[in-house]
Parts: structure tokens; sequence; C-alpha cells
């Protein structure tokens, strides 16, 4: 799963321009549309300045000094970057695509589908929208990533970043009343996250409002890092009494305020785990749905594609349940009998997490080594395998993943949750390696950041949540057909039960959102669609309820890529190239699957 920690990456459904294909005329580009697209990436920098920090962006294109400062989250904020989607769709009322040249015909429905559906779904006046509808529960919020945004991605080379770093202190603070603020007032609207949200919210403030200053990473990262840096290391005394003080007097008093809003709001609060219960709650989830797909899809059409291809990828499970043996009880009574195998256990300690985390490294190594067989345009950009900060892990997902920097200073960051070992049998992490670094988020985001032509806006700050995570499903398929599970038939099974993970994904978001299915009927389901570890589908199943349809992209998005690559084998027959498919779909960047299928069409028609 790629995850930007402060906002869901936002994608809808195609806008109905005509796109030029490759082999037409080219057109004079307008000065015009390169001039909106690169003030429109400034404006929302401004506005964002923890994405200019995360991409290693200088100050003019951020439009201003950006390193002390954090977001506005406030409704105040919220509304100005609507305003900065409105402002840029009615400029692009007044181009005519007939003026552009094919690449920018894909640049202008690119950014306004993407666009339009942030506009949408920001026009929901409560939370943070209908992707986020409650602006604080179990995994999001500031208290999940900014603390880790401050020590893993804001820089400390010399006094003007400690300062910095002092300041966003300060500012996280202030954020987190602002969200406190929200929490109330979205109340008395009768707004409100399901009771087990909340209670995983303030269970994860409590522990961290629990913690003395100096043992906070917000206070240890400013120490560690200012101690290391010969620049600074004479002040690191009196910086780290300076975050102390921050930490003791502003951050966890406002830990303590949201801790408290969240209490206040919980009697009203019901164990309704569905958006239909808020206020044209059918509504919002149509706009996440369409947002989060790129598809004009309707829960039901979604809701049978999972039980489709859920049917197809048990009946494969069952093939090497029964080559190993099992024969008896139900294919999730089977999966987990072979995940409680001692064999497929990491030790729950912190040797046990080191070699757990050595092993993915060898794994991503391994398929890396392998690319050059399957595409033609290679990523450059270095991927670094972490844990999961432990004072999030209880309501993280599983993994995650976090894109390099621009400039080279940062690599790509692939994130997976170690709150216990078991949750993670042996034979099932190759596929999550695939996935969250290569040749999933990490190749598939290190080549869009590195392509050339693309406007800035496209190659470093938009993303399509089904372009994304389809893609990344795809290339989990696509180890399996470079022969990663050749000899390695449990690896494969962890192969399908992660296929099937993704298939009842679509079942279990759409009964919740839509069919008005209760928390534990999804957990039931996906249980016995899976056979994965309770623990693990708890947490997966609570992360559907409060972000509404991201789950239904995985699955549709990896449909489509192989569809599209299908009918483009039987169409070029023998010039088919596995390699020319695959940077089709990926120098072009993250597009909405219209787009994504256009580029691909117009690829492998004929000569």
């Amino acid at each position: 799963m790629h995850i930007d920690r402060r906002s869901l990456l936002l994608g809808t459904a195609a806008t109905g321009l005509a796109l030029s294909l490759p082999g037409c005329a080219p057109k004079v580009t307008p000065p015009n549309l390169t001039a909106i697209l690169d003030t429109a990436a400034t404006n929302l920098l401004r506005e964002q300045p923890e994405t200019a920090t995360s991409l290693a962006v200088d100050e003019a294109r951020a439009g201003g000094p950006f390193k002390a400062r954090l977001s506005d989250i406030s409704r105040e904020g919220i509304a100005r970057v609507r305003a900065v989607y409105n402002g840029v769709l009615t400029e692009f009322e007044a181009i005519d695509p007939a003026t552009l040249s094919a690449q920018d015909v894909v640049s202008l429905q690119v950014v306004k589908t993407s666009f339009q559906n942030d506009a949408d779904s920001l026009s929901i006046p409560h939370g943070g929208g209908a992707n986020a509808p409650y602006v604080v529960n179990q995994i999001s919020g500031a208290y999940t990533w900014v603390p880790d945004f401050l020590d893993s991605r804001h820089p400390i080379t010399d006094r003007t970043d400690a300062d910095a770093y002092l300041a966003r202190l300060e500012a996280y603070a202030g954020m987190l009343d602002q969200e406190s603020a929200i929490i109330a007032a979205d109340a008395a609207a009768n707004w409100i996250a399901p009771t087990f949200s909340i209670d995983g919210a303030i269970a994860q403030l409590t522990k961290f409002a629990a913690l003395a200053p100096a043992d906070t990473v917000l206070v240890k990262s400013l120490a560690r890092r200012a101690a290391e840096t010969p620049a600074i290391a004479g002040d690191a005394a009196a910086l780290t009494a300076a975050a102390e003080t921050l930490v003791r007097d502003k951050i966890l008093p406002a830990y303590r305020r949201q801790i408290e809003a969240l209490q206040a709001v919980r009697p009203q609060a019901t164990q309704d785990a569905g958006v239909w219960k808020l206020q044209d709650g059918e509504a919002l989830y149509a706009t996440a749905l369409r947002s989060q797909t790129t598809t004009s899809m309707t829960p039901d059409e979604i809701h049978q594609m999972g039980l489709d291809v859920l049917a197809e990828l048990q009946g494969e499970m069952e093939a090497i349940l029964q080559a190993e043996g099992l024969t008896r009880g139900t294919i999730a009574e089977r999966v987990q009998s072979i995940s409680r195998r001692p064999n497929q256990l990491y030790p729950n300690t912190d040797a046990g997490r080191a070699q757990l985390l050595a092993d993915l490294n060898t794994q991503t190594a391994a398929i890396t080594a392998r690319m050059p067989e399957v595409c033609g345009t290679l990523a450059r950009a270095q991927v670094e395998i972490k844990r999961v900060p432990d004072y999030i892990e209880a309501g993280a997902p599983g993994g995650y993943y976090q894109s390099a920097a621009l400039d080279g200073s940062r690599p790509g960051a692939y994130y997976i949750n170690l709150r216990d070992t078991s949750e993670w049998p042996k034979y099932t992490l190759p596929t999550l390696t695939y996935h969250e670094a290569v040749p999933g988020h990490h190749w598939q985001i290190s080549i869009q950041q590195e392509a050339q032509g693309l406007p800035f806006i496209r190659t470093a700050m938009l993303g399509f949540n089904a372009y994304a995570e389809g893609w990344a499903l795809y290339a989990e398929q696509l180890a399996d057909e470079l022969g990663a599970y050749a000899n390695d038939r449990l690896g494969r099974l962890g192969y399908l039960q992660s296929a099937a993970f993704r298939a009842s994904r679509l079942v279990v978001d759409t009964g919740l959102h839509a069919k008005r299915w209760t928390r534990e009927q999804a957990i039931e389901s996906m249980l016995t669609a899976t056979g994965d570890q309770r623990s693990s589908i708890v947490t997966e199943v609570e992360r559907y309820c409060v972000w509404p349809g991201q789950a239904c992209g995985y699955m549709v998005g990896r449909q489509t890529l192989l569809r599209l690559r299908e009918e483009s084998r039987t169409a070029m027959g023998d010039r088919f190239d596995l390699k020319g498919f695959h940077d089709t779909v990926l120098v072009n960047g993250s597009t909405p699957l219209s787009v994504t299928e256009q580029l691909v069409r117009a690829w492998a028609k004929p000569a």
C-alpha cells in the first residue's frame, strides 16, 4: 500500500476529454497550460509544506519558505486547498484540447481528473472529505504521521534546520488542536467515527501522552541528529532542552485535549461501521468509489467482481493445499495451520525482527536483478525497509511505502508492521515485498518521479489509487510469472492468499458501506475467504471502515491491467513485447484507468 500519511492518494473517473494518440500531428502547446500546471503545483505546495519537505524541492517551487511550517488543517485551510482545485478547473475550461500536443492532452486529462475528484471529495463539509470522513481515527490523524515525518523526513544538517524542527514542534500542537475542534464540530452534526475507531485512536494517543518528554521520538530524534551533526553538536544539549520544553508544555497537553475531545463524543458513537450511517452517506460512498477506482463501477458490480475473482483464486489455493497433503477442513483452516508451523515463524524478539528485515532486503535485491528482463525503463532510486514506528503500530496497516526525495537525498521507504512477527509467516513475505518495493510501489513511483518530459505536478505530486495499487497487485503476479515461486510452493500459496485478500476487499468494502454489513460480518467474511491471521484482518477491516473505497482500487486496477495486457497480446500477435507494455504503463506516470487504457491501446494498434 502506498500511503501519504497526510492525505490519501486521490483519483477519479475519466473526464471524457478526447485523448490525442501517438502518431497524430503535433500541436503547438499554448504557453498557459505549462504556467497553469506549474502555478497549481506551487499553490498546493504552499498549503502542504510537509510535501515540499518530503520531495526536497526549493523555496521557489514551494512558493516560499516551508521548513518551519506545518499545514493548516482547519476548515479554513481545507477551504483554501479546495479553492486551488476549483480555480485550476475553471482555468482548464478556457483551454481547447485541439490546440494541445498529444502529451499535453494527457496532462490536461490527468490533472483535471485528479483535481475534480479532490474538489468533490472536499465538498463534503465534515472530516477530511469523502475519502477520509473522520479527521481522527485509529489509522489517521496528525498523531499517526507527524512524529514519523519529523523523524524521518525533516532534515537536520545545520542550525537553521534544527530551529525549523523546533518551530514545527510548536506547530504540531496547533495542528492537534485544529483536529480536536473539527471532532467537536462534526459531532454536533452527528458525524462521528465508529466506537472501535475512537477507542483505537484514544489508546494510541494515550500511549504516546504517557511518555516522558525525553522518551518521545520528537525529542530523541532531534537529540540524536544534533549530536551527530558537527555544525550543531555543541548546541545539542540546548536544542534537546528546547524540544523537551515544547513537548512537555505544548504537545502533550494537546494530546490530552485530543483524547478529551474523543472521549466527549464517544457516548454518541455507535458500532455502525459503514458510511451509510452518515448524512448523504450513499452519495459520499459513490464519490469515494469514483475517486479510488477511477471507474464508474457501482457497489454491486464491484462486489460481484470480488466474488468472481475470489472463487478463481481459491481454486488455485485448493490445488496447492491438496499437494501439501492438507485435505481436511476449509481453505481458511488449512492455510492457518501452515501459518502456525514453527518453521514459518520468526521469533517475536528484536533478533527475530532483525532477521525478518534482513530476509526482506535479500528478496528485494534478488527481484531487482530480474527487472531488466521485463522492463526497458529501470528505476534508479534505492529503497530501504523499515519497521513501522511502535507508537502507531497498533492501528497501522501491515505494510506501506513512502516515496524517495526527488533530489536523491532520501531513498524510498517500505515500512512493515512488526508489532507481532506471528502475523508474518515466512511464506507470505515475498509477496508483500514485491507489492511494496520491487516491482511494486517503489519501482512504479520511482520511474514516475524520474520520467522525462512530464510536468512536475505529474511526476512528483499526483497519484491515482487504482493505478498505483493496481500496478502493485499486478507486480505480485509479475513476480510469480518471473518464476519467483518456481521452487517455493508455499511462497506461491502466499501470493494467492494475498490476491484473495485483495479480492475479498471488494466484497467487504462494498458490504460495509453499501450493504450495511457490521464490522463482525466483514471480519468473518475475510477470515473465511483468506485464512489470514484474525489480528491482521481486524486491523484491515477497521481501516476500510474509515477509508471508504480505498481498498477497492487494488483489484479493480489489477484486473484492468491484466485485461489490457491480454487485449494487446491478441491485437499485436508476434509484435507484442512485454517490456513495451510495461514501459507504456509506467513511463506515463500515474493516470486514471481510462487514460491508461487509451495509452495502451494506442501503443498496441497496428503500425
